[in-house]
């Protein structure tokens, strides 16, 4: 069975109302790859979706990704890393995972949501200093930003 594609509502007063598609991105530690997939997500969305991030291993979000989502402007400070547990049993149009240990790891939804495997380097393993290791996660979050980008172009009716 396919995700519906996003649902129209008419209201009591004749306005017409999308319904959002659900996206889940999932990582390991839902500690830096799916937080900045989450924010990058519902920033350059909109109201299109509703965003969530979850771990097969939670732990908490890094600051390194907090900063570097900062430099965009935006702001995932008060994001949470959650387990992915708190999400079995809802229904989802798109599972994403963003490492491959998640991947492995992914629950299966009810409705089976289209399941999309975006890999990426974990930031967060990289060793040095603290302007190599930024320097990683910029990296990374610019590799998440333009992955984003072409999978908006391509649900720009959703």
């Amino acid at each position: 069975m396919q995700p519906n594609p996003a649902l129209v509502f008419i209201s009591n007063r004749g306005v017409k109302t999308m319904a959002k598609r659900k996206v889940l991105v999932l990582c390991t530690g839902n500690s830096a790859r799916s937080q900045m997939a989450e924010g990058l997500l519902r920033h350059e969305a909109g109201d299109r979706f509703e965003v969530f991030s979850a771990g097969t291993r939670p732990s908490q979000v890094r600051p390194e990704a907090i900063a570097v989502m900062a430099e965009l402007g935006i702001d995932i400070s008060r994001q949470r890393s959650k387990s992915v547990d708190e999400f079995v049993g809802q229904d989802l149009d798109f599972a994403i995972t963003v490492c491959d240990h998640a991947k492995e790891g992914c629950p299966i939804f009810p409705g089976e949501p289209k399941r999309l495997h975006w890999p990426f380097d974990d930031p967060a393993a990289v060793e040095g200093s603290d302007v190599v290791k930024r320097a990683a996660f910029r990296r990374i979050r610019d590799q998440i930003h333009g992955r984003i980008m072409v999978f908006l172009d391509g649900n720009h009716s959703a």
